[in-house]
């Protein structure tokens, strides 16, 4: 089988979009023998992201990162985080020439603005030099690829996302609350911009799935709202299909894994026009894009289930996972002259 190692600096036990991609990219690739495994921060000693103690990075050194490379002899590698693993396998891969793809799944800048002083513009600058080497940078949709290119990312394509509909579908579930249901789901943080959702004067009841640094905050100061925490496989999908309308409030999002699985699920999507919803939804009668996200709620019931569960359909984890393979196999090594060379490392480990 073809083997590809991907590292990441996002994995189990986070539950965020990063993490659910991957792994359903992986699982989907073994159907056309390709075997996708993981460099992760389960490897090595974790610690807890300043101003985010749930989200756990590793300390990764440099001669694990070599040893754990060589013992996978890969036959592509994807970075797909810029943390500390994937700036040390970055390193390892420009020092003995292995070519190596990248995706862009996080608005880094826009999240490390909210939470501190520094400016995006600092941030966007490390993370076009972080991806200029890289041979493919994927981005999840159209408008978010446009972007990365007028910021000067190079080698920039396109790796749109899936959604297992085995999983997700309509089905009859009450959660025994007033109805309307309107529900919004993923990390509860402050970059997910919740309260433009929980602070709308909406009928029914507004439900909340997922955990985060923000949760504690906001069940305080909105008691009327219900918050399940996190949910996960068969459970998170009957809270979906007891909903009637799924709100995406987030204005910083690259895709949002959620809207898919919400589709999936039946529920139309209240949301503001923004990338993200923008390119998920498109022009398609799923779901309403609107300023104004009361506006936007309402009128998102009034949307048949049946055009959601149809259009949900047309994405798969198959094909994403096709496209994945085929840009992280579609690369060649440079040498010093920019001619191409063999794929091997001069690290002796690599050899046979």
């Amino acid at each position: 089988m073809t083997h590809i190692l991907v590292a990441t600096d996002a994995w189990h036990p986070q539950v965020n979009g990063v993490v659910r991609t991957l792994t359903m990219m992986a699982e989907a690739a073994k159907a056309f023998g390709v075997d996708v495994s993981f460099l992760t921060p389960r490897l090595f000693r974790p610690f807890a992201m300043p101003s985010y103690p749930d989200l756990r990075l590793a300390l990764p050194y440099p001669s694990k990162i070599a040893l754990l490379i060589a013992a996978a002899r890969p036959d592509g590698i994807h970075i797909a985080t810029e943390g500390p693993i994937g700036l040390l396998v970055r390193r390892y891969c420009r020092k003995h020439g292995l070519p190596f793809t990248t995706s862009f799944h996080t608005r880094f800048p826009e999240y490390v603005s909210a939470r501190s002083p520094v400016p995006e513009k600092w941030v966007w600058t490390m993370l076009r030099r972080f991806h200029r080497p890289s041979q493919a940078v994927m981005a999840a949709t159209p408008a978010l690829a446009n972007e990365l290119r007028i910021r000067g990312f190079r080698n920039v394509v396109l790796w749109s996302r899936g959604v297992d509909t085995g999983l997700f579908h309509p089905r009859d579930i009450d959660l025994c609350l007033p109805e309307p249901v309107f529900l919004s789901v993923g990390r509860v943080a402050v970059e997910k911009n919740l309260e433009a959702f929980l602070d709308l004067d909406l009928p029914g009841t507004k439900v909340v799935v997922g955990d985060g640094p923000a949760r504690l905050s906001l069940e305080r100061k909105y008691p009327k709202a219900v918050f399940l925490g996190a949910r996960h496989g068969e459970e998170l999908a009957e809270i979906y299909a007891a909903a009637d309308v799924f709100v995406f409030p987030s204005r910083t999002d690259t895709f949002g894994l959620v809207l898919l699985e919400a589709l999936a699920s039946g529920l139309p999507v209240a949301a503001f026009p923004v990338t993200g919803p923008r390119d998920v939804i498109g022009t398609a009668p799923v779901g309403v894009l609107d300023d104004d996200l009361r506006l936007a709620c309402l009128e998102a019931l009034k949307i048949p289930s049946r055009a959601c569960v149809d259009f949900a359909a047309r994405h798969t984890w198959q094909a994403s996972a096709r496209v994945f393979v085929e840009h992280a196999m579609n690369v060649r090594p440079r040498g010093p002259e920019g001619d191409a060379v063999e794929f091997v490392a001069e690290d002796p480990h690599f050899a046979a």
